[in-house]
């Protein structure tokens, strides 16, 4: 780490500069993912995990020097036959706008590259403009919208279903 402090006005602001690596999400790297959704949620990224042992998709994870994931997400190869269809990409909520979403999504491309693929494809739900804005950013072009839903537990463990409009979204590699 290189850190950068700015005494301006007393002040005790820092700026540290962290350097991170990409590398496959394992299961034992569940239990520190917590941040990225429900205890439902983690269930199915460990289920897609065995479909990576497969072949079937990636699941990526940045991790800090720590090795703790910051920011994960998946590449499925089987949802589309000619492109790798991003999906379930999440950052670490307090590092969000610092690039880890860039660099997630760079990586995720240069895997389908990498499978011999020329183009990445993904759905963002039309209530994330945030997200949408990113991947407009990275070169990303709505080509349609299809409705999503999906299971979630709430805070008291019930499960209730999540509806939502997507964008559909691609990008030529």
């Amino acid at each position: 780490m290189l850190p950068s402090v700015s005494t301006e006005d007393d002040s005790t602001d820092a700026t540290l500069i962290v350097p991170v690596s990409v590398r496959d999400l394992l299961p034992r790297d569940l239990p520190a993912c917590t941040w990225s959704g429900s205890a439902t949620h983690l269930r199915h990224v460990e289920r897609e995990l065995t479909r990576a042992e497969a072949g079937e998709v990636d699941y990526l994870a940045v991790c800090t020097p720590a090795d703790l994931p910051v920011a994960i997400g998946g590449i499925d190869y089987q949802a589309s036959a000619q492109a790798g269809t991003l999906w379930q990409l999440a950052v670490f909520p307090a590092l969000r706008s610092r690039g880890l979403g860039t660099l997630l999504v760079r990586a995720a491309e240069q895997r389908i590259r990498n499978r011999g693929l020329r183009r990445a494809e993904l759905a963002v739900e039309e209530n994330n403009p945030r997200a949408r804005d990113l991947y407009e950013r990275l070169g990303y072009a709505a080509y349609g919208r299809e409705p999503d839903a999906w299971d979630e537990e709430g805070p008291d463990g019930a499960i209730r279903r999540h509806e939502t409009m997507c964008v559909l979204m691609r990008r030529d590699l």
